[in-house]
């Protein structure tokens, strides 16, 4: 595997082994949720008030109840019992009014902290390097963005506005039927770890399948992510079965369905056992209170507000069922999260880092790149992502191996230059124009920009002064105009047109209906090879680097283009320092220095003539690739 890693097979991803069924949350997740919540410090404050506001309403109505039984009913004061009614009345609307805000607030505060979440770990997988996303899939990492967020979201938002609700309500719900009643309030305590019992055992069971159903919900997200994009959606009619396609798909989407259905039955078993503990405990209340009730030792009235509390309290302990499964929920989720968090970047700016400035040596223009005794290889899947984002079981050549890409490679790319890069396919070149980037970090020896090795300058000084136009550029689905001011936010409509004219591009774009403002399409698949290529050299331009990484096309492009792509080319090289793996004669031809690698090394360099004339690795790759290519004219 001399060009990097491979991807697996057309047909279809392989599906992985799932993780393990009992794979436990993380020790110190909760903790670290906790700085996210406290960033909503006064929105907390105000939900903690609205929530004593309900708790405390919660607790009334018994006690007026009571009130209206024992003193006005049984006592026969009809004013008593109209104004107590209408006191229900107003504490009714207050509790409305409480309630609604207390579900804003809390709402606010959830969307608050996936906010925060969302965007860390957005930002956090944009700093990962090139071997992490060639690791990972890509539906999985939408997954963690989108499912997984999102359920964290709902269960953090129903536990901020369950969770202070119900501690509250039951402990003020307590407090008055102990002060009502300490005999039946007794009994009912002793009823509640019945309630508690079930919770902690159906917890865990739903904390495994949270985590299965995520992971089949990431598997079933990749296929779609696959199959919908253009390529994908191409590459299947031309050589995919849809019959096998719909059947594969299928089968994912049924086993997300029966692990839902698995997961929603055993929620539904909690509330049975509750309801049905809930039974029992009133039987049991209502037979001693209204025993107490006979023999005169306890009111009729505090007997009705005793079972109307203890209706309160078991609603606010069901709760308490509901909202364990709901954390154990939002931990799985935010486990998951967390876990892409902790996933360091392998390619890192050091702390002392550098920029590099655009001064230098010996007063040139552009500065000269060196590979010092480079030696590289690709990274172990297992260094760079994580096995859950990787869903495929991998070969022993995904997982990485100990084959040297590069060995003890040197050389010079002179300031302001260019250097070409021939070769067999698989001879290590894109790993070269890759190192220059630092898109991957060398395993020994050094890559450097004027004398500074690339892993002791900041990445945004290195981005700046490195332009890449890769084989097959690609093109944001946007228009013509937001994919150029992607190199360059700044420039100016007349920016635009003068790097379109210089990528010979602009006539094609100004005879379009909107011009600039033509959307390309996925992937600029509404744009020819050619073109989408001139779009890439026009987007060099405008960023306008002292060095130029480029892989031609190998693509076949009709006589014009050819020609088109070759004017362009001699403005985007002009005066900067180009490292080139080149296709076509021209481009070879009008070199200062040819590099002929094969293996891992540089097996010969000189210029075009001269490696003609020793007659080795390079001309005999020369007479059977190059030497029936006729060079267009580029003037």
């Amino acid at each position: 595997m001399m060009g990097g890693p491979r991807p697996g097979p057309p047909g279809g991803m392989r599906p992985g082994p799932p993780p393990p069924a009992d794979q436990k949350i993380r020790p110190g997740t909760v903790r670290r949720v906790v700085p996210y919540a406290l960033r909503h410090r006064k929105s907390l404050f105000l939900l903690l008030v609205l929530t004593l506001a309900t708790a405390g309403v919660t607790s009334a109505n018994p006690l007026i109840l009571k009130a209206i039984i024992d003193d006005g009913i049984q006592g026969g004061h009809t004013p008593v019992v109209v104004r107590l009614a209408l006191l229900i009345a107003a504490l009714a609307v207050l509790d409305a009014g409480a309630s609604y805000a207390q579900a804003w607030v809390s709402a606010r505060i959830g969307q608050g902290v996936v906010y925060d979440l969302r965007t860390r770990v957005f930002d956090h997988i944009q700093r990962q390097p090139v071997a992490f996303f060639a690791r990972s899939q890509t539906g999985a990492l939408v997954s963690r963005l989108n499912n997984d967020v999102v359920g964290a979201q709902q269960a953090t938002t129903t536990l901020l506005s369950q969770s202070t609700d119900t501690i509250l309500k039951i402990i003020f719900t307590l407090a008055t039927m102990f002060y009502l009643s300490w005999q039946i309030t007794v009994v009912a305590l002793v009823m509640i770890p019945l309630f508690l019992l079930p919770a902690k055992l159906i917890g865990r069971v739903l904390q495994r399948l949270a985590r299965r159903r995520m992971h089949l919900d990431a598997e079933m997200g990749t296929m779609m992510n696959e199959r919908f994009n253009v390529a994908g959606a191409l590459l299947t009619k031309l050589y995919g079965q849809p019959q096998q396609e719909s059947a594969e798909f299928s089968s994912r989407a049924g086993k997300v369905r029966d692990m839902a259905i698995r997961a929603a039955s055993i929620g539904a078993l909690m509330g049975i056992i509750v309801t049905l503990l809930t039974s029992f405990t009133n039987a049991v209340v209502y037979g001693f209170g209204g025993a107490l009730v006979v023999r005169g030792e306890l009111e009729l009235g505090t007997l009705v507000a005793m079972a109307t509390l203890l209706a309160r309290l078991y609603g606010p302990v069901n709760q308490l069922s509901s909202l364990h499964l709901n954390f154990v929920t939002a931990l799985v989720s935010f486990d998951r999260v967390f876990e892409v968090l902790d996933l360091e970047p392998s390619v890192a700016e050091r702390p002392e880092a550098r920029s590099l400035n655009g001064s230098y040596a010996g007063g040139a223009t552009a500065p000269e790149i060196e590979f010092d005794q480079v030696s590289f290889r690709y990274p172990r899947a297992g260094d760079v992502s994580i096995p859950s984002l990787q869903l495929a079981r991998l070969g022993p050549a995904e997982r990485g191996s100990d084959e040297w890409i590069l060995r003890d490679l040197s050389f010079r790319v002179p300031a302001g230059k260019l250097t070409a890069l021939v070769g067999p396919s698989g001879a290590g070149k894109t790993t070269i124009t890759h190192l220059v980037p630092r898109l991957y970090d060398v395993v020994s020896g050094a890559v450097r920009i004027d004398g500074e090795d690339v892993r002791d300058l900041t990445l945004s000084s290195l981005s700046s002064h490195v332009g890449v136009v890769t084989q097959d550029a690609h093109l944001f689905h946007d228009t013509l105009r937001a994919n150029l001011l992607y190199a360059r936010p700044d420039a100016t409509e007349h920016d635009l047109v003068e790097a379109c004219e210089a990528a010979q591009i602009w006539s094609t774009v100004s005879a379009l209906p909107d011009g600039l403002d033509t959307v390309v399409g996925d992937r600029g698949y509404r744009l020819s090879g050619g073109e989408k290529q001139r779009i890439a050299l026009a987007r060099l331009l405008l960023k306008s680097p002292p060095i130029v990484v480029l892989d031609e096309a190998t693509a076949h492009l009709d006589s014009a283009s050819e020609v088109a792509i070759q004017r362009a080319l001699v403005t985007a090289l002009a005066g900067r320092t180009s490292l080139v793996i080149a296709h076509r004669l021209s481009t070879i031809r009008k070199a200062d220095q040819i590099l002929f690698v094969e293996q891992g090394q540089i097996r010969e360099r000189g210029t075009h003539e001269e490696l003609l004339t020793a007659d080795g690795r390079y001309a005999r790759l020369y007479r059977t690739q190059f030497a029936e290519q006729e060079e267009e004219p580029v003037g």
